[in-house]
């Protein structure tokens, strides 16, 4: 079991894309909403990421950032976004003095895990020599295909920014322990409750079997869990199995008792009244909805 596998698993929706752009002073991009995530890498050269709320962001060869929840922005030469043009309209310049790697990632909003929901605006990692080593060699491999064109290079473009966008959230949770639910992974008990629960949620847990389960009492797990999440267990262990069923109803061809039981529930009937009090319509009806284009 790994909740931030599974977290990311359960909103994505569709393949990321990237594309990798040289240009040379003056240049003002904007990035419209998108319903994703999207990600710059300088690569060489200096520039400056422009969101709708907060300071601009300064940004050196090798810097990354995430737009976890897809906001409009700019990305310019300068602090300043005056003037900037749609990013599909850019032209490259093959002597320029800048050089970076744009993508985005299609993820359904809907059903993101409150590990991810808690990531800021912008998730900004430096350059910083020695500092996430696996995060700079996926940059490196991902540069390198995106200006060749080696067989097979659109799945290994593809792989590189799953590894991408993990190693980015890795950053985040690594520097930020001391609050929420990155708190939560690193507390001991609490995490074996997540693991038990992740791993078999087609058990009939209750509070106090995970308790038992983690070597807590059954309010010590209780009151602990709210603390560092903001929600009950109990309350998330029926969110999570409404997660997993909408996106195997969206991904696979189970039938809906097949769903039912894997979820936790014993009766297609008791899981259809759950499905429909989450999602407002029932299984049937989610499955057959068409998902919008990115």
């Amino acid at each position: 079991m790994d909740i931030l596998s599974e977290a990311i698993a359960a909103m994505r929706a569709g393949r990321p894309s990237s594309n990798r752009l040289r240009v040379d002073s003056p240049w003002c991009y904007r990035f419209d909403r998108y319903d994703g995530a999207g990600f710059h890498v300088l690569l060489r050269g200096t520039g400056w990421l422009i969101t709708e709320h907060g300071a601009p962001t300064p940004l050196a060869t090798g810097d990354v950032v995430l737009i976890p929840r897809g906001s409009t922005h700019v990305l310019s030469d300068s602090p300043r976004a005056e003037g900037a043009v749609p990013f599909d309209t850019a032209v490259a310049d093959p002597d320029g003095q800048t050089d970076f790697l744009c993508g985005k990632y299609r993820l359904d909003h809907t059903r993101i895990h409150p590990l991810l929901a808690e990531l800021p605006e912008v998730v900004h990692v430096p350059a910083q020599l020695g500092r996430h080593p696996e995060l700079r060699a996926a940059l490196d491999l991902l540069a390198s295909e995106a200006t060749g064109e080696r067989p097979g290079r659109d799945t290994v473009i593809s792989g590189l920014l799953d590894l991408l966008l993990t190693y980015l959230v890795r950053a985040w949770l690594d520097k930020n322990t001391q609050t929420g639910w990155p708190r939560a992974l690193h507390d001991r008990e609490i995490a074996a409750a997540l693991q038990a629960l992740h791993t078999n949620l087609a058990a009939p847990w209750r509070i106090e079997d995970l308790a038992a389960e983690v070597g807590l009492s059954r309010a010590t797990l209780a009151r602990r869990f709210t603390a560092l999440t903001g929600q009950p267990l109990m309350t998330y262990l029926t969110w999570w199995r409404m997660i997993t069923a909408a996106r195997l109803l969206r991904t696979t061809d189970q039938p809906l008792p097949a769903i039912a039981q894997q979820v936790g529930y014993s009766s297609p009937f008791a899981f259809s009244h759950a499905f429909k009090r989450h999602y407002g319509v029932s299984p049937g009806r989610y499955q057959r909805q068409p998902v919008p284009d990115p």
